[in-house]
């Protein structure tokens, strides 16, 4: 398994990825909801707020994700994770979780001390993700499910509040989705 940062080439298979993963788990019209977010995040995000990354195997892609600038009132280098993929006929593999785990390792090289998500605490627990509650860190919208709002801490320090919501890219920068 090889894991990279992703090319403006890949556009395309990246969002193809991201459609048919979430087509497979979640019905058609969810992965074409996901598709199109991923290709926003890719063409609307100025690049020093965004990385992505992408897992191969033999040539072949079969994971990706992506981590965006969160900002807050409080200075802090944070950034969201997500969305994340892994092709169908791969999970189960740790793929995924290596994933994470090569992103996060690449933020924390790049001085980013905060990596959030929103999403299943049992499976980000598995990389060192916890929840926050949202009097450390508000999230940029209302929560359905409180629960799924996680942080990691990459340079090792307590996660202290911060001050305002978060602010997001202009692609997740919709309430719908949170």
């Amino acid at each position: 398994m090889k894991f990279s940062i992703y090319k403006n080439s890949e556009k395309s298979e990246i969002q193809e990825l991201f459609t048919q993963t979430f087509s497979d788990s979640e019905g058609q019209s969810e992965g074409e909801v996901i598709g199109s977010l991923v290709l926003d995040v890719m063409n609307q995000t100025d690049d020093q707020d965004i990385f992505g990354f992408i897992a191969t195997e033999a040539d072949q892609m079969v994971g990706s994700i992506f981590f965006t600038r969160m900002l807050f009132d409080t200075p802090v280098e944070a950034f969201l994770l997500s969305p994340v993929a892994v092709q169908t006929d791969h999970q189960g593999k740790t793929i995924g979780q290596n994933l994470i785990k090569f992103g996060l390792e690449h933020l924390k090289q790049e001085g980013v001390r905060l990596a959030f998500t929103y999403g299943d605490p049992k499976f980000y627990s598995r990389v060192g993700f916890n929840h926050v509650s949202e009097k450390l860190a508000k999230a940029p919208f209302d929560l359905s499910q409180p629960e799924g709002w996680l942080c990691k801490s990459l340079d090792g320090s307590k996660i202290e509040a911060l001050q305002g919501s978060a602010r997001c890219v202009q692609a997740f920068n919709n309430p719908e989705i949170w």
